[in-house]
């Protein structure tokens, strides 16, 4: 909100400088992002009157113009506005005044041979908007010549660009900024009262219907005839502008300022013109919800197609303003409005923000009603507005009717017990100078009766505070009155309290195995990739969202595999090639017992992997199961993890006999598997690319062992190995790793490692079986081993092999 220092003046005597002020307001928890200090744009702009006006001699569009500013001397200016003229008067720019907002110093020059001493300025020179094209022209009597403009065009001002919390919603407003100056400065509040307005209640024909009194808890109608619709005086104008707000006609004028002063929205309606959309002559004024499919136009010109969430204001059941967000252009107020109906309601906040979002439209209204309007000061806006319709508009008030449903005024406030033991508690030691100290009763006391609320002593050191109604939404337990005590005593006087001691730093473990891994998958040749977790919707046990941004990111992901094909493809059709990549990321899904979600890393693998194809002829030689499995073989060496593969079919997207389960210590790890041809026919996919998914949970378990955290060191052997082969015919469904599995436990501490460097199948092999052979290596840590400690050892194994899997041995 922009907060205009002079305005503020008259609110509360503030005696800091511009630059003092907004640093308070931004230790106290309120930024100030901008300082705008207006006196510098006009310094050196005078009143001046133009004594005569000559046509240029070399120029049609110039004049030249005798200007006295009150020096004794005339001025000689040569002008170019349209609307110059003799017995004006007029802002004159002197000789050497900087003007900031055009970047032009004023100097002594000649324009087509005629000299000119000076500058005749309009507003947008000034800073200042201005429909006027032309210079300003003053309309005020007994001006001074030569006396400086800016108290006159509210020049003399500074203002403040503040951002509160969203939970400070008596901030957006002149006198909640008051109200916080004065408590962080202990300066004197004057807090204009508005007059008391007496308007009879049922004596015309208006009526307010209520569908929802918990969407509008109160709303007062008050009939207004015989006002003048005129500008506003030039007092309520600047105000208005140095908030950034554009003057339109007294009437409007006073419904902002308002706003801007006590933080209420208001809206007037042209009465007439509601008459003419209800189609009666006796009003009912309603609030009610928007059905699917009503329109409004609304005042910034738009028809918007409204739906349910929207709250409405209707005349006789016809729409006629978005309520808490923007009135309707049929029924604003224009240069022929005679009579009025003045609205000051109060809104629901959630229903005030559902409305605006959903047809996208934010105001200076419904960002307020969004952070919730104090109920405590609707009857105050509403005399404030009324006393200036009828002092500015000459507005006569004919009737009012109110519909209120708020609960009593003494609800409006609440009591908290407050500790002066917890509040040392929490806020720690206070610098005192020499040596620190706590925080006095005292101290307590006048921080919070600074905020306006009243303090009830009910033991040693023990308080019952009541809040303020305009505090109402934001003072709500023990803790938040603690924070208002710290926030108001300033922070930067409390002592800064560091550790005895420091200590090392360390990663935590699920963050040092994510980089491990990171690392691993790089060293592999795949490159990291991230995608949004949001997807389209139509997939099986996928969580929707209730209120998406968009139909194509309405749903949360149920794996990483889909986001990287999309990414395979996307890369291909860009020329990139094939992509090696992998993601780690979070994945949801439905179940029966409720939403769930876990952590996953997934990869693709495919196309060529060599950096050049001379030895091909160019061709392209895609990548083998084999490969994308060691792939994947490595990173899990590396990581000192054995994991087990087993035949897997259930997911359709994967080549069902080219698809494997992994499992880990018997948990199951995740899937490796091929894409499945249609898949790749469909996505024009190469001849082979190859995917997985990992549970990440069940891989950091897996992890979590000392031996894996912390290796320990095993002595190489100097002695010489010796190996064996092994081959024989096995069944097809007795898999690699459950033969491994059974020669590793058969060779015991001899048996150094086991490979399979062979597989047949065709002529010779019995039918449903295989040749498959493997490479025993063997080898002692203390010595060369000998035929006669082998043979016995490779017996059994050969024998453990009979035993177990039937197999007919071949060597």
């Amino acid at each position: 909100m922009r907060i205009s220092l002079k305005w503020l003046r008259e609110l509360v005597e503030v005696k800091l400088a511009s630059e003092e002020l907004a640093e308070t307001l931004t230790m106290a928890g309120f930024e100030v992002e901008d300082i705008e200090d207006r006196r510098t744009w006009a310094d050196g702009v005078v009143i001046g009157r133009v004594l005569e006006r000559q046509p240029h001699p070399n120029a049609d569009k110039l004049s030249v113009c005798q200007v006295d500013i009150g020096t004794g001397e005339t001025l000689n200016i040569v002008c170019g506005a349209p609307n110059v003229r003799a017995d004006i008067y007029v802002p004159v720019a002197t000789v050497g005044t900087y003007l900031p907002n055009i970047d032009l110093k004023i100097k002594p020059a000649k324009l087509r041979g005629v000299p000119s001493n000076g500058m005749i300025c309009s507003l947008k020179e000034l800073g200042l908007p201005s429909d006027v094209d032309g210079i300003h022209v003053f309309t005020q009597e007994n001006l001074q010549l030569g006396s400086d403009v800016r108290p006159l065009l509210g020049l003399d001002d500074v203002i403040l660009d503040v951002t509160a919390t969203a939970n400070r919603a008596d901030a957006l407003s002149m006198v909640g900024i008051a109200r916080e100056v004065a408590a962080l400065t202990g300066a004197k509040l004057t807090i204009p009262e508005p007059d008391e307005v007496s308007v009879p209640q049922g004596a015309g024909n208006l009526a307010i219907k209520v569908a929802d009194t918990q969407a509008c808890p109160t709303y007062i109608g008050t009939v207004i005839e015989q006002v003048k619709i005129a500008p506003s005086p030039d007092w309520l104008q600047q105000r208005l502008r140095a908030a950034g707000v554009r003057p339109i006609n007294n009437v409007v004028d006073i419904t902002n300022y308002v706003l801007l002063e006590w933080g209420q929205p208001l809206h007037a309606f042209d009465r007439d013109r509601l008459v003419s959309i209800a189609g009666s002559e006796k009003l009912a004024i309603g609030v009610r919800f928007a059905n699917t499919g009503e329109t409004l136009k609304t005042l910034d010109g738009q028809t918007r197609t409204l739906s349910t969430q929207n709250l409405l204001i209707t005349a006789n059941d016809q729409p006629v303003a978005l309520a808490g967000v923007m009135g309707g252009e049929e029924s604003e107020v224009h240069e022929g409005t005679q009579n009025l109906l003045l609205e000051a309601a109060l809104f629901d906040s959630v229903v005030i923000r559902r409305s605006s979002r959903s047809v996208g439209l934010r105001s200076e209204s419904s960002s307020r009603y969004e952070r919730g309007i104090n109920s405590a000061g609707l009857e105050i806006a509403t005399r404030r507005a009324l006393t200036l319709i009828t002092e500015l508009a000459q507005g006569s008030l004919v009737t009012q009717e109110i519909s209120d449903s708020r609960p009593d005024p003494s609800t409006w406030t609440r009591s908290i017990e407050l500790r002066l033991d917890r509040v040392n508690q929490v806020l720690g030691p206070v610098d005192l100078g020499e040596q620190p100290g706590e925080l006095q009763a005292e101290d307590v006391e006048r921080t919070l009766t600074a905020l306006g609320c009243q303090l009830k002593s009910i033991g040693d050191r023990k308080w019952t505070v009541t809040v303020p109604p305009y505090r109402y939404r934001d003072l709500e337990r023990e803790i938040d009155l603690i924070e208002e005590i710290a926030r108001l005593y300033g922070y930067n006087r409390f002592c800064d309290t560091l550790p005895e001691k420091s200590g090392a730093g360390y990663l935590p473990f699920d963050v040092d195995m994510l980089r491990q891994l990171r690392a691993c998958f790089r060293a592999e040749g795949l490159t990291e990739l991230m995608h949004y977790s949001l997807v389209k919707p139509g997939e099986n046990r996928q969580i929707l969202l209730a209120n998406p941004l968009f139909v194509e990111y309405s749903a949360l992901r149920t794996d990483l595999l889909s986001g990287l094909i999309d990414a395979f493809v996307y890369n291909l059709e860009q020329g990139n090639g094939a992509l090696n990549g992998f993601e780690i990321g979070r994945i949801f899904w439905q179940e029966e017992n409720g939403l769930q979600e876990a952590d996953a890393i997934a990869g693709i693998l495919g196309g060529d992997r060599r950096s050049n194809k001379w030895t091909s002829s160019g061709r392209e030689q895609p990548m083998t199961w084999y490969e994308a499995k060691g792939t994947l073989d490595s990173v899990f060496q590396r990581l000192s993890l054995e994991v087990e593969y087993q035949p897997d079919c259930h997911d359709e997207r994967l080549h069902p006999g080219r698809t494997a389960s992994l499992w880990i210590r018997g948990n199951r790890l995740g899937i490796f598997g091929q894409l499945h041809p249609q898949l790749r026919h469909e996505r024009s996919l190469p001849e082979a690319v190859y995917v997985f998914q990992l549970d990440l949970d069940v891989l950091l378990d897996a992890l979590d062992q000392d031996e894996i955290i912390v290796p320990t060191f095993k002595p190489y052997s100097t002695y010489p190995a010796t190996d064996r082969d092994i081959a024989f015919f096995a069944p097809i469904k007795v898999t690699v790793a459950e033969i491994e599995k059974a020669i590793t436990k058969a060779g015991k501490d001899l048996l150094e490692s086991v490979e399979l460097f062979d597989e047949y199948r065709g002529e010779h092999v019995p039918q449903g079986q295989r040749s498959l052979a493997f490479r025993l290596i063997y080898r002692a840590s203390d010595r060369t081993l000998t035929d006669a400690e082998v043979e016995p050892v490779h017996q059994k194994v050969r024998d453990t092999l009979v035993e177990k899997f039937g197999v007919a041995l071949r060597s």
